[in-house]
This record gives structure tokens, C-alpha cells and sequence, in this order.
């Protein structure tokens, strides 16, 4: 994209500041894969002279992006695209004696290509009837299951996944997704509630049918905010701990 075109995205959002729309410019550039998630991005005076904007502007734009998440600043080195959230644990949620911090193991009990259901075509923000990759996880600690992930995928990002032995897949599943696939999960939404467990679910997680669980639904998004992964973690509501810090 050449510079004149970087100023016509800048000039043609009426009403907008124009540090605002100058972002905007960069954000597309990003998403355009022309700094991919890691690269660092050309000097302030540099992209200041190729927008034609004055550096102040520009250090405005970048500063918007950084409190958008989409890049971060790396004292002595330069400015960054961020590599995106290497998964934020569902552990988090949980006190399983021994969990600590420690990253728990991973195992997919199934891996299956589907046509989305209503439910999941709303939650992926697809059509009913796409296909979808969905996967069953069960995560231990020490050996023991502890938490029972089931998570769906659009099929056209991930058909890499439906191919080879998921027994060697990494316990982080994000790193992958970048490394085999090419999508990088920028931000997670989660969401809590309670339910109980069917006898299916039960049985992975070695507790009664019925027993009462934490519910985790998760909504993660790419750099473009499309939403590329759709899960529901299962746990036991006994070992649910959340804290927060109130300053």
C-alpha cells in the first residue's frame, strides 16, 4: 500500500480525530499481514514521514494502539506487534491440590469435522451448517483429570489440525494454533456459570452424574476480531476459587 493510499484511509473517516483515523491506517497494515505478530514496527519518524503526518500525530496513533493491545512498546528496543495471549489458563478459576501454577497436561479424547449447530454457528459468529472442527481436551495434573474442555474451530483456518496423531499436540494449544495454522489468538473472553455434569462428562472427570461444575465459556479472537475459537471448560464446582484484588 503505497503512502498516498495510507493518507486517503486516514482522510476518509469524516468526524474522526485524525490521530484516531491515523491508527486506524496502521491497524489495517497489521491485519494486512505486513507487520506479522512479533516484527517490529518502522521507527515513529519513519512512518511519520511516510504518512505525511506530524510526529506528535503519530506517537498519538501508536499510544491508541497500545491501549487497543495490538502492539506493545519494549523499553531500549522499539515498538512491537504483540504475539497475542499464549492461552490464560482456565486454572485460574479452579484450587486443585498441587495446581499452583503449574501447566497442566493435555489429552483430546475426540477430534471430529461437524457441521455447526445453531448454538455453535452463534457462538463462532458462522453460518448454521459450516464446518467446524471440534475437539474434546481433558486437562490433568499429576495424572489426575481435572478439567473437561470442549472447544470448536472454523474448519478453514484449522483443516492443519484435522491431519496427524493429536497425541503429540503441545499442552498450549495457542502457540500451536500460530505455529501449524497461522492464527494468532489476540484476546479471550470468558464467561462463568454453574451447571452440573452429564454421566458422559462425569466419567472423564472420574466424579458422579450431576455432580455441579463451573462452567467457562470462552469467546477468543484473532487480530482481525473474528472470533476463531468457541469453548466450554468443565470443572468441579467444589474446587471453583476465583479472587479479586479491589484497589
Amino acid at each position: 500500500m503505497s503512502s498516498s493510499q495510507h493518507l486517503a484511509l486516514v482522510d476518509a473517516s469524516s468526524g474522526m480525530r485524525r490521530y484516531a483515523a491515523l491508527a486506524n491506517a496502521l491497524r489495517a497494515r497489521v491485519v494486512a499481514g505486513e507487520w506479522p505478530p512479533g516484527s517490529a514496527l518502522p521507527s515513529e519518524n519513519l512512518l511519520a514521514a511516510e504518512h505525511q503526518v506530524a510526529l506528535g500525530t503519530m506517537r498519538r496513533a501508536l499510544e491508541l494502539l497500545v491501549e487497543q493491545g495490538l502492539i506493545e512498546r519494549i523499553h531500549g528496543k522499539g515498538t512491537f506487534v504483540r504475539q497475542g495471549i499464549a492461552g490464560g489458563s482456565m486454572l485460574r478459576f479452579f484450587r486443585f491440590g498441587g495446581g499452583g501454577s503449574e501447566v497442566p497436561q493435555s489429552r483430546i479424547v475426540q477430534r471430529q469435522s461437524v457441521a455447526a449447530t445453531t448454538a455453535v454457528a452463534r457462538g463462532l459468529g458462522v453460518a448454521p451448517g459450516e464446518p467446524v472442527l471440534r475437539l474434546l481436551r481433558l486437562r490433568l495434573l499429576a495424572g489426575q483429570p481435572c478439567l473437561l474442555e470442549e472447544m470448536w474451530l472454523p474448519l478453514d483456518l484449522f483443516a492443519p489440525l484435522t491431519e496427524g496423531d493429536p497425541a503429540g499436540w503441545d499442552d498450549l494449544l495457542y502457540p500451536m494454533f500460530a505455529r501449524r495454522c497461522g492464527v494468532h489468538v489476540h484476546r479471550a473472553v470468558d464467561q462463568i456459570g454453574f451447571g452440573v455434569l452429564t454421566a458422559p462428562q462425569a466419567a472423564h472427570l472420574r466424579l458422579q452424574a450431576s455432580h455441579p461444575c463451573v462452567v467457562v465459556e470462552r469467546s477468543a479472537y484473532d487480530l482481525t476480531g473474528r472470533c476463531v475459537e468457541w469453548r466450554s471448560t468443565r470443572g468441579d464446582a467444589h474446587a471453583f476459587h476465583y479472587q479479586v484484588t479491589i484497589t
